[in-house]
């Protein structure tokens, strides 16, 4: 089977729906798929070495506007569409005009369900994307049963739908902590420090908002406690900035920025509570990487993320700060032997999320849409 890829959506900093294509793009030729990966111009070096078995179609424009006009009229008929038997667009996108069958992955739906959350001008596109790759694609990926019941509910007639949970590298977040010292002293982080973490990009949805709120009591009633924050900036970032440079506790809250994987996991391990309120998402990845790391987490009921941890995570009702604020209390005050044994069923939760489980999904989802 020849697929091609199209990754050049990918920006540098990789997270979320980044990391998902990354890894297909790393795994799929160690599948015997025949990969082509459909890159920006400037991005080859990038992705030669994330997976060296793929061949490169340098094909895309750097900049947003002219990479998405490539993609809508000139991909699909390019000479790599082609040659290949597949294309498939990891990022709710396909070309408009194509030669051969497509592929797409939905991540979640939150731009028909929460405009609010994203930028105008991103709703008006993902909106039209969207709804011509529901209609118009061989077969469509869901990332998760929560987004598949949502796509039934929003696109009655649709393309199949083959589900595809994205998965965690169990060897690198793992609960073995024994580097851990000095990778905190490589990045000038004290160990042993008692904090929470949050690992996401600053945007509305994540719910920064919410756990800055909730940590001003958390604070006040634990003297020592810190919040950690990890993530990007993304867009909508002035109010959480604002509360940040007011915040009563702001002393105790360590920003990192963008974090690394060779420190991520480490910094899931240390942690006493990973809290992750986000509102809304399509999967949730940070609580399966905590969980895989044995830690304890605090996330959001009715969620995504809630199916992701099944009995494993502390569930608090979206947007109620003084609930996020208790739960969280409660989970700093567990005992170490109740951690330790939580650990090990978060570890055994997230063993059924792997990415090789992910990709057996995809090369049914490819099957299908070459019958």
């Amino acid at each position: 089977m020849k697929v091609a890829l199209d990754v050049s959506a990918v920006p540098a900093q990789v997270a979320g729906a980044g990391r998902y294509i990354v890894e297909v793009a790393r795994r799929l030729p160690l599948r015997d798929v025949t990969t082509t990966l459909v890159t920006r111009r400037d991005d080859t070096e990038r992705w030669a070495g994330l997976s060296p078995s793929a061949t490169l179609a340098p094909l895309v424009p750097s900049s947003r506007a002219s990479r998405l006009a490539v993609e809508a009229y000139l991909l699909g008929t390019s000479a790599t569409a082609k040659e290949v038997d597949l294309w498939h667009g990891p990022h709710y996108t396909m070309p408009r005009r194509r030669s051969t069958p497509c592929v797409v992955t939905i991540h979640d739906l939150t731009f028909f369900t929460n405009p609010e959350w994203h930028e105008r001008s991103k709703v008006a596109f993902f909106r039209r994307a969207i709804t011509f790759s529901a209609q118009h694609a061989s077969v469509l990926i869901s990332v998760s049963d929560f987004t598949a019941r949502l796509m039934e509910e929003l696109f009655p007639q649709h393309a199949p739908i083959v589900v595809a949970p994205l998965g965690v590298e169990l060897d690198v977040f793992d609960p073995d902590s024994s580097f851990d010292g000095d990778l905190f002293a490589r990045h000038d982080l004290p160990l042993g420090s008692s904090y929470i973490l949050f690992v996401g990009t600053v945007e509305p949805r994540k719910g920064l908002d919410l756990l800055l709120e909730a940590f001003s009591e958390v604070a006040r009633r634990d003297d020592a406690v810190e919040l950690w924050l990890c993530g990007q900036v993304g867009w909508g970032e002035g109010p959480v900035e604002e509360t940040l440079s007011t915040h009563p506790y702001g002393a105790r809250i360590r920003r990192l920025g963008f974090v690394h994987d060779d420190l991520l996991p480490a910094l899931y391990r240390g942690a006493r509570a990973v809290a992750y309120p986000s509102r809304g998402e399509g999967f949730g990845l940070p609580v399966l990487e905590a969980l895989a790391c044995g830690a304890t987490v605090v996330t959001s009921a009715e969620t995504v993320m809630a199916e992701v941890a099944g009995d494993e995570a502390y569930l608090v009702p979206i947007g109620d700060v003084a609930a996020l604020a208790e739960t969280l209390l409660v989970a700093l005050e567990e005992s170490s032997e109740d951690r330790a044994e939580r650990a090990i069923r978060s570890r055994l939760r997230a063993g059924n999320f792997t990415w090789e489980r992910c990709l057996d999904q995809h090369l049914s989802a490819y099957d299908l849409a070459l019958s």
